[in-house]
C-alpha cells in the first residue's frame, strides 16, 4: 500500500467554490413554449436556472449509473426520459471520503453527472471549455464555481463528475479496462459535448479541454489515448504531472521513488486490486460487485491505492510519458504551465504541518534519501541560507527537478506537434485557500492559480491581483476561442519555440506579466532533462 500523493491536495480548488453559490443569484420568472430554462438533450429535455447573466444547468447525466454489473465497467449511455428533468442541482458527488483540507463525503455511485454554465445573452457558437477537476480521489465539478469565466469570457463551461480512486482506477486481472475507468468516464463526458453543445449556445467543432494537477494529468492521458481522439481542439494543462517522476521523500516520509508519478502498468494495478479484493473479503468480481459503497470505503487508503491510471490497455496503450517522448500524441494547441513553487504546499503539509519540519540538522539526511549519491551537489546548489530556511531549501530543489523539469520536457515535446503556450504562474502572494492555519510562506504555491480563474468565498484578491484575474481569464478563453491566448489589451504571449536560446516562458504576476527564463529560473542546466 503506497501513501496518498498529496497532489490530492487540489482538490478541484474543492474548498466551497461550491455551484451552490448559483443559487445565489436571483433565478428569472419566465414561462411559455420559449422559456429559456428548457434545453432539448440527446436523452431529454432539462430545464435549469436563468439569472440576469448566466443559464446554469446542473446534474445531467451523460452515462448509465456505474452500479452492480457496471461497478468497474466501461462506462455505458445514459438512458432515455420522457418529460422535463429538473436541472436545477446538481447530481449526487462520485465516493469519496474526503480529507482534512476538504471535508467532502460520498457513497452514491449514480454519479456521472456534468453541468453547463452559459451567458445568458442570447448567441450560439460560443466556445465550449470542459474542466476536469484534480485530485483524482475527491472532488466534483459542482465545487468549482465558472460563472465569472463563462461570462467575462463569452464561453460555454462544462465542469464533470468521473469515477474517483477505487472506483475509477481499481484494477483485477481478467477485469477489463482494469485502472481506466475514471479516464473513460472524462472521455464519455467530452463525447457527450461534442453531441449536445450546441443545445446550450456552444460550438461542438470548438472544445477545449482544461484542468489542474490530475485534471491536467488525466489531459496528458487524453492526448496519447486513441480513444480520445477527436473529443477536443485544445487544451490547457495546469500544473500537470504527466511527465513527472517521483523522487523518494517527496510526497511523505517514508514514500519510496518511482519513474511515473502518475502512471502504472495494468499488471501492478491488479495486483493491487487482488491485494485489494483479500482485505474486502472477496476473492472474485461477482463479490466485489456486491459489497455496499461504505463497505469498499472503510478499508484504509483505499481510495489512495488506485488514483494512478494503469497502462497496456485500450484506453492507454502504453505510459503517456512514454508515448510523448516517442513523438506521438494527438497534435492540439496547448497552454501548459506550472506555479513558481510547486513543492511549497508539499513541503509544508508532509512536513511542518505534520509535525517534522526540515532542520538543519535534518536537512543533508533528507537530500540524501531524496537525491542519493547527488545529494552533496544538491547541498551546495540549495543551500538553506539562500532560501530561507531549509524547509524552503528542499522544497525549491523538489519543485525545480521534479516538477519544473518535467513542465519544461513536456513543453518542449508538444511543441514538436503543435503551438504551446507557456507560463509560470509567480504570484508569491496569492492568497491561501486551503484551511491550514501557519505562517509557512507557500509563495506561488501548487494550484495557488485557481482562485484568479474561479472566485472562492474565502479569498480576497488585491486590486492588482483582479487584474491578473482579468488578465488570465481574457488568456483562457481567448486560447479556447482562436486557439491563440493573444487579445485587445493584453500583454503579448509568443509560442514556446524549443528552438530558440530562450523559449518564450509566460510570467503571471501582478502587474508583471511578461516573458520569463524558465530554465534558468528552476536551474535545469543543473537538473538535465531525461530525454
Amino acid at each position: 500500500m503506497r501513501a496518498k500523493p498529496m497532489s490530492a491536495l487540489v482538490a478541484t480548488a474543492v474548498l466551497g467554490t461550491a455551484c451552490a453559490a448559483a443559487a445565489q443569484e436571483k433565478p428569472l420568472r419566465t414561462t411559455g413554449a420559449d422559456d429559456p430554462r428548457v434545453v432539448r438533450t440527446e436523452t431529454g429535455a432539462v430545464r435549469g436556472t436563468v439569472t440576469g447573466e448566466h443559464r446554469i444547468f446542473n446534474g445531467i447525466p451523460y452515462a448509465a449509473p456505474p452500479v452492480g454489473e457496471l461497478r468497474w465497467a466501461s462506462p455505458r449511455p445514459a438512458a432515455r426520459w420522457t418529460g422535463t428533468r429538473d436541472a436545477t442541482r446538481p447530481g449526487a458527488r462520485c465516493p469519496q471520503v474526503g480529507e482534512d483540507y476538504a471535508k467532502v463525503t460520498s457513497d452514491e455511485e449514480d454519479c456521472l453527472f456534468l453541468n453547463v454554465t452559459a451567458p445568458r445573452t442570447p448567441g450560439n457558437g460560443r466556445p465550449v471549455m470542459v474542466w476536469i477537476h484534480g485530485d483524482g480521489a475527491l472532488g466534483s465539478g459542482d465545487l468549482t464555481d465558472v460563472r465569472r469565466l463563462a461570462t467575462r469570457g463569452d464561453v460555454v463551461v462544462v465542469t464533470i463528475n468521473y469515477r474517483l480512486g477505487v472506483f475509477g482506477g481499481f484494477g483485477y486481472p481478467g477485469l477489463a479496462g482494469s485502472g481506466t475507468y475514471g479516464l473513460q468516464d472524462q472521455q464519455a463526458a467530452l463525447g457527450w459535448v461534442r453531441r449536445n453543445a450546441a443545445a446550450f449556445g456552444g460550438d461542438p467543432r470548438n472544445v477545449t479541454v482544461f484542468g489542474v494537477s490530475w485534471g491536467a494529468m488525466s489531459i496528458g492521458g487524453h492526448l496519447t489515448s486513441p480513444k480520445a481522439k477527436g473529443l477536443f481542439d485544445r487544451a490547457v494543462m495546469q500544473s500537470g504531472e504527466t511527465m513527472m517522476d517521483m523522487l523518494p521523500e517527496s510526497m511523505g516520509e517514508g514514500v519510496p521513488g518511482r519513474p511515473d508519478y502518475a502512471w502504472l502498468p495494468t499488471a501492478q494495478v491488479e495486483e493491487t486490486g487482488r491485494y485489494a479484493a483479500g482485505r474486502l473479503g472477496c476473492r472474485d468480481l461477482r463479490c466485489l460487485r456486491a459489497l455496499p459503497v461504505r463497505t469498499v470505503l472503510k478499508v484504509p487508503q483505499i481510495m489512495n491505492m488506485f488514483q494512478s491510471y494503469a497502462y497496456g490497455n485500450e484506453t492507454l496503450p502504453r505510459s503517456p510519458s512514454a508515448e510523448l517522448r516517442a513523438g506521438r500524441g494527438h497534435p492540439v494547441p496547448v497552454i501548459s504551465g506550472a506555479t513558481r513553487d510547486e513543492h511549497r504546499l508539499f513541503a509544508a503539509m508532509t512536513r511542518d504541518l505534520a509535525g517534522r519540519p526540515v532542520t538543519a540538522a535534518s536537512y543533508r539526511g533528507l537530500l540524501r534519501a531524496t537525491f542519493g549519491a547527488d545529494a552533496a551537489k544538491v547541498a551546495a546548489k540549495y543551500p538553506p541560507r539562500g532560501h530561507g530556511s531549509p524547509s524552503l531549501a528542499w522544497a525549491a530543489a523538489v519543485t525545480d527537478r521534479m516538477w519544473a523539469r518535467a513542465t519544461f520536457e513536456q513543453n518542449r515535446l508538444l511543441a514538436a506537434k503543435a503551438p504551446v503556450y507557456a507560463y509560470q504562474f509567480a504570484d508569491r502572494r496569492a492568497p491561501m485557500f486551503l484551511p491550514v492555519k501557519t505562517d509557512f510562506p507557500f509563495g506561488a504555491y501548487h494550484a495557488g492559480d485557481m482562485p484568479y480563474l474561479f472566485p472562492e468565498p474565502n479569498v480576497t484578491l488585491s486590486p492588482a491581483q483582479r487584474r491578473l484575474s482579468d488578465q488570465m481569464i481574457a488568456y483562457w478563453t481567448g486560447f479556447a476561442r482562436t486557439g491563440d491566448p493573444n487579445g485587445e489589451g493584453l500583454p503579448r504571449w509568443e509560442r514556446f519555440d524549443a528552438a530558440a536560446r530562450v523559449p518564450h516562458t509566460q510570467s503571471l504576476e501582478p502587474d508583471a506579466v511578461g516573458p520569463v527564463d524558465y530554465a534558468a529560473d528552476h536551474d535545469l542546466a543543473f537538473w538535465p532533462s531525461p530525454s
